[in-house]
């Protein structure tokens, strides 16, 4: 397992099949207060509108409600930027965890109020990979 982090995210390959790295995703967002509020199966997505064979992907809404909370409270705007995104898919005989970086989503947003809402967040997100990474 190796762990990177992207411009805007954190990255993680893990030796697991894709059903049971969703599985262990969703458990570890669960321990750090996240819930999944969508859940978006990518491949079957692109079979059923354009007919097209993709892998095995997903895209997890990821929402921890008390941090929500107080970001729609400095910023009604955020919700453009919420939930934290986290994606799952099929690669080389295993599988890759990519989470959005809370802290790079608000370079679009000028309200200091959100950094340590976001800093809370990325804390937990990054605690997230390393509880994968085990």
């Amino acid at each position: 397992m190796t762990k990177t982090k992207v411009d805007y995210a954190f990255r993680t390959r893990l030796n697991l099949a894709y059903e049971e790295a969703v599985e262990r995703v969703i458990e570890a967002l669960k321990e750090e207060g996240f819930g999944i509020l969508t859940e978006i199966d990518v491949q079957a997505t692109l079979k059923k509108k354009l007919s097209v064979d993709f892998h095995k992907y997903v895209i997890l809404g990821a929402c921890n409600p008390p941090l929500a909370h107080q970001a729609l409270l400095a910023e009604p705007e955020i919700g453009l930027l919420l939930p934290c995104n986290v994606i799952v898919y099929e690669e080389d005989g295993g599988s890759v965890v990519s989470i959005v970086d809370p802290l790079t989503m608000l370079d679009v947003v000028e309200n200091a109020n959100l950094k340590p809402i976001a800093e809370e967040a990325r804390t937990r997100l990054l605690r997230v990979i390393e509880a994968l990474n085990r």
